[in-house]
C-alpha cells in the first residue's frame, strides 16, 4: 500500500471518528442521562443544570447547555454569572422541596429560574457586577420553582403546560416592586416597540435587518451579539435540525411582523421583535406537535400572532415601565393548544422526551403507539 493509500485511509478514518463523537452528542443524549444515574448528586446536579440551561430554548441536551452557557459568558460574563445562579437556585428549591426527580433531570425546574435572573440583570441600572444584584436573581429564581408547583395542577386540568409562566409573573413583579427609582435596585424602563424615532422613516438597512433575525433567537436569552447568538443558533441545531429551522424562521416572521407596522429600528436590528416568533413557531412547529404541513402552517400562524401580540403588549406595558418579555409567545402557544380541531389535535404530543425528529410519523401511527403504551 502507497504512503498515499495510508494517509487517505486514516484521514477516512479520523472523518468518521468525528462524526460518531458528534452524533453522540445529538438528540436529547438518553444515553448519557441513563448512564447518569448511578453517579453522585453533585455529578447529576451539573447534568440537570446544564438541562436546565438549555431548556430555555425548548432543547433538552447538556451539550446543548454548555453551548449556550458558553455563548452567554462570551456576550457578558456577569449575565452568564446571574443566569447560573437562578437556575442554581431554582433548580436546589425544587430538590429541597421534594419534586419528582424525572421533571428535575430534565431541567423542568431551572430554566424559569435562568429566564428571570438574565432578565433582573438587563433592566438593572446599577451595571456589571453589582454584587447585591445575586440576592433578588437568588430569591426570584427560588420563587419560580414554587409558582410552577402551584400552577402545575391548575394547568393540568386543561393539559396544559406551565411553559414560562413563572418567569413572566415573577419578573413582572419584581420590577413592579423595584421600580426605576429604587436606591438599591433600580431598573430601567422599558421602551414600546412602537415607540417613534427621529430616523424611524429612514431606509432600511438590509445587513442590519437579516442580523436581527439571526439576533432574534439569541435575544430568548436577553443575548444581543451576533457571534455568541451563531453559538447559541448551533446548540439548537445539535439537538434538532427542525427546531433551529423554525426558530429563524419565526424571528424573520416576527421582523416582518415589526416592519408591518412600523416599530423601531434599533428594536428590528436588536432582534427584539423576532423572539417571540422563534419561541411560538418552535413550541407549534416541533415540540408540543409532530410535523407535518398542518402544524407547520399553524406554527407560521403562531409566529405572526406571537410577533403582533408582543408589539400590542410592549405598547401597552411600556406606560408602566414594564417589559412584555415572552407573554406574546406563552399565551399564543396556549390559545394552539386549546384549539380542539382535528387538525391540531390528532398531531398532539402528549409527553415530549425526544427530539422532534422521532416524531416524523402519521396521526394513524402516532395513535396506534399511544394505543400500545397505555395497553403496555
Amino acid at each position: 500500500m502507497s504512503p498515499e493509500e495510508k494517509s487517505s485511509q486514516r484521514s477516512e478514518g479520523l472523518r468518521q471518528r468525528l462524526l460518531h463523537k458528534l452524533l453522540y452528542c445529538t438528540g436529547d443524549m438518553q444515553h448519557l442521562h441513563t448512564l447518569m444515574q448511578d453517579q453522585p448528586l453533585s455529578v447529576q446536579l451539573l447534568e440537570w443544570s446544564l438541562r436546565g440551561v438549555s431548556s430555555v430554548i425548548m432543547v433538552d441536551n447538556p451539550v446543548s447547555g454548555a453551548l449556550i452557557l458558553i455563548a452567554l459568558t462570551l456576550s457578558s460574563p456577569w449575565q452568564a454569572v446571574l443566569g447560573s445562579v437562578g437556575l442554581f437556585a431554582s433548580t436546589v428549591t425544587a430538590i429541597i422541596i421534594g419534586y419528582e426527580r424525572v421533571e428535575m433531570s430534565r431541567g423542568q425546574y431551572g430554566y424559569n429560574g435562568m429566564l428571570v435572573a438574565l432578565l433582573i440583570g438587563v433592566f438593572s441600572a446599577a451595571g456589571d457586577w453589582y454584587w447585591w444584584l445575586l440576592l433578588p436573581a437568588c430569591l426570584a429564581g427560588a420563587t419560580t420553582t414554587f409558582v410552577s408547583s402551584g400552577l402545575a395542577p391548575v394547568l393540568d386540568r386543561w393539559d396544559l403546560p406551565v411553559s414560562v409562566f413563572p418567569f413572566n409573573t415573577v419578573l413582572l413583579l419584581y420590577l413592579s416592586c423595584t421600580g426605576t427609582s429604587n436606591p438599591y435596585y433600580p431598573n430601567y424602563p422599558a421602551q414600546p416597540l412602537g415607540a417613534p424615532l427621529i430616523n424611524n422613516n429612514t431606509q432600511l438597512h438590509i445587513p442590519k435587518l437579516l442580523k436581527g433575525v439571526v439576533l432574534g433567537v439569541g435575544q430568548i436569552y436577553a443575548c444581543d451579539v451576533l457571534g455568541p447568538t451563531v453559538l447559541i443558533l448551533g446548540a439548537v441545531l445539535l439537538f434538532s435540525p427542525i427546531l433551529a429551522l423554525h426558530a429563524l424562521l419565526g424571528s424573520g416572521i416576527g421582523t416582518l411582523a415589526g416592519l408591518s407596522v412600523s416599530v423601531r429600528r434599533d428594536a428590528l436590528y436588536s432582534g427584539l421583535t423576532g423572539f417571540n416568533g422563534a419561541l411560538g413557531c418552535m413550541a407549534v412547529g416541533g415540540l408540543l406537535f409532530t410535523l407535518n404541513w398542518r402544524t407547520h402552517v399553524f406554527a407560521i400562524i403562531c409566529a405572526f400572532l406571537s410577533s403582533y401580540a408582543d408589539i400590542a403588549f410592549s405598547n401597552v406595558l411600556a406606560n408602566m415601565g414594564l417589559p412584555s418579555s415572552s407573554w406574546a409567545a406563552t399565551l399564543t402557544v396556549i390559545l394552539m393548544l386549546l384549539a380542539t380541531g382535528r387538525a391540531l389535535s390528532s398531531y398532539r404530543i402528549q409527553s415530549r422526551q425526544n427530539s422532534p425528529e422521532q416524531y416524523l410519523q402519521t396521526p394513524s401511527q402516532w395513535t396506534e403507539n399511544n394505543i400500545s403504551s397505555n395497553l403496555v
